[in-house]
């Protein structure tokens, strides 16, 4: 994998519109969609590595700016966000890709908050913590990659537009 001055910066100007998304402080039902949103488009624009550091960036500056409050829920986050970038990655520009990138990231962080917490490092968190970190996250994750997929087809059309305009 070739790191070029471009693929810095397109994942550090997504990742400055995740955080910007992050400190607005919306319900998760709303922000988490647009975090997932922009994971699936840093890998579709940029490369999975890119999603791979937006996925690992974004909770740790929600905590450290005090967005998330809970520090124990950020490894997980962090998992399940990789997970999602790797998978799309993997299976590329897909409506699969969409559908098992949100189903692996569903599963890694169930997985995550119902047995890797409780039985390797003896944390249970509190049960409201454990619901958002579940089930809701299939939902963001699936919503994220609709509106990616909405996001990429607009980029393709603009992309598009623009090649025929220089042609002429």
């Amino acid at each position: 994998m070739n790191i070029t001055t471009k693929m810095i910066t397109r994942s550090a100007l997504i990742l400055a519109l995740a955080i910007a998304i992050q400190s607005v402080r919306m319900p998760q039902a709303v922000t988490g969609p647009l975090i997932n949103t922009l994971l699936f488009i840093a890998v579709a624009t940029t490369g999975t590595l890119s999603g791979v550091l937006v996925g690992l960036f974004t909770p740790v500056i929600a905590f450290a700016l005090g967005i998330m409050a809970l520090a124990p829920a950020v490894p997980v986050i962090i998992a399940g966000n990789i997970v999602l970038a790797l998978v799309f990655g993997y299976i590329k520009n897909t409506y699969l890709g969409f559908v098992a990138a949100a189903v692996a990231k569903f599963a890694v962080m169930a997985v995550g908050v119902y047995y890797v917490l409780p039985l390797l490092v003896s944390i249970n968190l509190p049960p409201k913590v454990v619901a958002t970190l579940t089930t809701p996250q299939l939902f963001t994750a699936l919503g994220g990659g609709v509106i990616a997929l909405v996001v990429l087809k607009a980029l393709k059309m603009l992309n598009k537009n623009k090649e025929l305009q220089s042609d002429n």
